[in-house]
């Protein structure tokens, strides 16, 4: 293993209740537990010599110590409580990763070298810590930063080329530490098989735990194995990266604010790249000689380019100016409100994102600062019960992630019974298309029960086409969903159907009407 491979690992103990505790003023000496959903979170030391656990609920940590001090969660107050800590590691050893607040990893290249050896680096970071933030730590160092983690959980140095066999005796829950990354039900189902150790699944063969556990298990193994995923990203200290210009004479025309911003967004992106930076979400701020601050948000799915910022500035000043009203600039400032590591985004299959795909999306954006946000949108997959639900449209430019179930990552996905089950309809009209349904004597076909039809699908009519024959057909499956709104028709009938064609329907049965829903490719 590398010199470079090696990390230190500095973790704070108990770091959210150490943060609740500094912002409620609570004692140091007094027992104090953080609750999340009614159940400990975090507890600390004190609390924990009176038996109170993470998981406990709250009336039996309470009545396990009535002295208990009781703390909300606050991810933002435990960030900003922990910049202290990162602030005293980084005078020693620049370019720290905050992984979380009460946890930041650094290459141990670098402070080693600079001390004369592991030990004495230790030594130094834990006095400058307690002395600068006034908080406790422990630091790790190890092969990746999955094992410096546990290595400072436990105070320890692991030697180079060991953490695999540091990482053999512990248990597979530790594979369930990080608070970003749900792994309570691969942990549950390796207990089950009787693999308690991290040594016990890295022996399995990773052929053999891709195909019966899934990816998200295959990076699992790989940190039970002691293989980093990543080395830690350098932190680079915050500075103000923002360009601001005052415009004087003031500016009332398009073009000349237009080329006052290119000296300006030019100078954003060299400071930018100064530090190893690209923008993803651009703040345009304006002020007018009347006194009206203006402000606009552009958020970019790619990096964005000077010409990409300059082309945003003019289409945002065209449409303030063009409103009138506004009066006349006299100021203009840019802010990067979102900075990635250069690089950091996906890129083409053959490298960098093409010519064609900067002018279609650049083309996009202009038809959005002319017809406004919502006038281009695209797809992205959601939770329901029918596939007109599964979809979700946002404005190009915005974020595109799936929705979840629950505002934390530890919560469980939606199961959302009674869903369609794979595979999916391929096409789904915007709105259900009705239709009518006739047996093979000329009935027209409805539910007599739930889960019960009158009649035998054989012929179906209407969705602006001729009659056509149903040679096949399945279901039907009863969906009762959202009775209790006003608006909500109903319970619904759903049918799958082949026609003589080879076309393959699913059918709604809802408000006393059938219709077509989605249609199977």
């Amino acid at each position: 293993m590398s010199a470079e491979a090696r990390v230190l690992a500095v973790w704070s103990p108990d770091w959210p209740v150490t943060a609740a505790a500094r912002a409620a003023h609570v004692p140091v000496h007094r027992p104090a537990a953080v609750f999340h959903a009614n159940r400990v979170l975090a507890c600390s030391a004190t609390a924990r010599r009176y038996g109170v656990r993470r998981g406990l609920r709250r009336r039996e940590a309470q009545a396990r110590c009535p002295g208990l001090a009781v703390l909300a969660p606050d991810p933002g107050r435990d960030a900003r409580l922990f910049e202290p800590v990162a602030a005293a590691v980084e005078e020693l050893a620049p370019g720290v990763e905050v992984v979380r607040p009460g946890l930041l990893v650094l290459p141990a290249r670098g402070p080693v070298g600079w001390f004369g050896g592991e030990r004495a680096a230790v030594e130094r970071l834990i006095d400058q810590v307690a002395l600068r933030a006034a908080t406790e730590c422990q630091i790790g160092i190890a092969d990746g930063m999955f094992a410096a983690e546990l290595a400072a959980r436990r105070g320890r140095g692991v030697p180079a080329g060991r953490s695999a066999e540091f990482l053999a005796p512990l248990e597979v829950a530790e594979l369930d530490r990080d608070p970003d990354v749900d792994r309570s039900t691969l942990v549950d189902l390796l207990r089950r098989l009787g693999l308690r150790s991290l040594g016990a699944f890295a022996a399995l063969a990773e052929a053999d735990v891709a195909s019966r556990f899934g990816a998200d298990a295959v990076a699992a193994h790989r940190l039970a194995r002691g293989v980093d995923p990543r080395p830690p990203a350098r932190r680079v200290p915050p500075e103000e990266l923002a360009a601001a210009i005052e415009l004087d004479p003031p500016v009332d025309r398009v073009d000349a604010a237009a080329f006052a911003a290119r000296g300006l967004a030019t100078r954003l992106h060299e400071a930018l790249a100064g530090h190893g930076l690209a923008c993803t979400r651009l703040g345009v701020h304006a002020r007018t000689d009347s006194g009206e601050e203006l402000l606009r948000v552009w958020r970019c799915a790619e990096p964005l380019t000077p010409g990409g910022t300059v082309d945003r500035v003019r289409w945002q000043l065209d449409s303030w100016l063009g409103r009138g009203g506004s009066g006349t600039l006299v100021a203009l400032r840019l802010t990067p409100e979102d900075t990635v590591q250069a690089g950091a985004l996906q890129r083409g299959l053959w490298g960098d994102v093409g010519e064609a795909d900067e002018r279609a999306g650049r083309a996009l954006v202009r038809v959005q600062a002319l017809l406004g946000p919502e006038a281009v949108l695209t797809a992205v997959p959601a939770g329901g019960r029918d596939p007109g639900e599964r979809i979700r449209l946002v404005p190009w430019g915005e974020e595109r992630t799936a929705e979840v179930a629950g505002t934390s990552p530890k919560d469980p996905p939606a199961s959302w019974p009674g869903r369609l089950p794979a595979p999916s309809p391929a096409t789904v009209p915007p709105e259900p298309v009705p239709v009518r349904l006739f047996a093979a004597g000329g009935a027209e076909v409805h539910p007599a029960a739930p889960d019960l039809l009158d009649g035998a699908p054989h012929r179906i009519s209407g969705g602006g086409g001729p009659d056509r024959e149903i040679t096949d057909w399945a279901g039907p499956w009863p969906m009762g969903a959202r009775w209790w709104a006003p608006g909500d028709p109903g319970p619904a009938v759903r049918v799958q159907a082949v026609l003589a064609d080879g076309t393959a329907l699913l059918l709604v049965h809802r408000a006393g009407g059938w219709a077509v829903a989605g249609v199977y490719d």
